[in-house]
């Protein structure tokens, strides 16, 4: 029912058929995958190492104690777990595609400290921000409480010997814990050189738990950067959340790929072609090398973009429906915004309330966003349209 009520609050707000993208489903792939059985102390070493890099932005830990600890026994009485998938990006480094919430829990439970529920969301940031849990915060109470294995169900009446259990009381159990083997399955994409499509393939149609991520989702797992930081920041923007008309960040991070959307055709447009998704996820990856120099100025453009429009015209990108239009957004942003990128200025193009209301009405532009509004015609025709209208 939980999920239900999110899924149900975070849709319908937005207009746009990326999800529909046509073309990015069929693609051959030279991929090797590589069984490896490691011992959960092992295991432990590369977390700690930054060998295992667990992404800070692919889900909070979700695990109640008592899921946590069904799992430590398991390992403990020899019961088969499920695989961990990992991604090869380079040499000696692995990005854990399925099985962060095991890996977290064997990590949690050596070191003896449990995340309290409501500082999930903070703690994850701030894995994110040090690529670690730093001590200070890991043995700070306000953030964790002590792991002792929770096995006991109310009213049974035979106890289980590992109740109430951590690490270091296991005592005869404890060797066997840490040469207990989990099977990882390393992969490694040798084709195409040119992309990390099959990472985002595999992560999509990967899904543990029962939960699916959002392609947003996935992205800021594996493309996680500085720029996207901006991105986070940027969505927290108070005039931006106006010309959304959402108070609330979306719980499936649409609002940040609309950002990252806006982003992406504004500085390298001339280089697109369909798929849409795979466009976003080609940029994403540039943008993991960008000068970190050049980010603050991306912010100051962005907010000057948002402060020009809200003092025009607060539902500029709202649709006739209602919902937010995510084509007419890139359209307007690209348009006003495009020249004073390239010139690194925050010299943002003037338009009037009325030229973009004949761009919303104008025929071919409705076209250009009604059906197939990724592909590569209409995505030119869209950002053509707006800088004559609009100018």
């Amino acid at each position: 029912m939980e999920q239900e009520i999110e899924e149900l609050a975070g849709q319908n707000w937005y207009q746009d058929d990326i999800e529909d993208d046509i073309g990015y489903s069929f693609r051959e792939y030279d991929v090797t995958s590589t069984p490896n059985d490691f011992n959960t102390k092992t295991i432990i070493d590369f977390i700690e190492s930054g060998l295992f890099k667990i992404p800070g932005f692919q889900r909070n830990y979700v695990w109640d104690i008592k899921r946590a600890s069904k799992l430590i026994e398991s390992i403990i009485i020899g019961l088969p777990i499920p695989q961990v998938f990992l991604y090869e990006e380079a040499r000696n480094s692995y990005l854990v595609i399925d099985g962060q919430q095991r890996l977290l829990t064997l990590f949690f439970f050596t070191k003896m400290r449990f995340p309290k529920k409501e500082k999930r969301f903070e703690l994850r940031q701030i894995f994110d921000e040090n690529g670690k849990f730093p001590d200070e915060v890991l043995y700070n109470d306000a953030f964790f409480d002590d792991f002792k294995l929770k096995l006991n169900e109310t009213g049974q009446t035979e106890k289980n010997k590992l109740h109430g259990q951590n690490y270091a009381t296991l005592g005869e159990f404890k060797s066997g814990f840490d040469m207990r083997t989990v099977r990882n399955i390393m992969i490694k994409q040798n084709f195409p050189t040119d992309d990390d499509s099959a990472m985002f393939e595999i992560f999509n149609r990967l899904n543990s738990g029962g939960v699916v991520l959002k392609a947003q989702e996935i992205r800021t797992s594996l493309y996680h950067s500085k720029f996207y930081n901006n991105l986070y920041n940027l969505n927290m923007y108070p005039n931006w959340r106006v010309l959304l008309d959402q108070v609330q960040p979306d719980i499936h991070m649409k609002d940040v790929e609309i950002l990252l959307r806006g982003f992406a055709m504004l500085l390298d447009s001339e280089n697109y072609k369909p798929s849409m998704t795979r466009f976003l996820n080609q940029f994403s990856k540039k943008s993991k090398a960008f000068n970190p120099d050049s980010l603050p100025y991306f912010q100051q453009l962005f907010e000057a973009f948002c402060n020009y429009i809200g003092s025009i015209n607060s539902r500029a990108f709202i649709s006739n429906s209602g919902k937010f239009s995510i084509t007419v957004f890139e359209s307007i942003f690209v348009a006003l915004c495009q020249e004073a990128a390239k010139n690194n200025n925050l010299n943002i193009k003037e338009t009037t309330a009325e030229k973009i209301d004949n761009l919303k009405n104008n025929a071919d532009f409705v076209k250009s966003t009604q059906s197939n509004t990724a592909g590569k015609a209409n995505v030119e025709d869209r950002l053509r349209l707006a800088k004559e209208i609009l100018s």
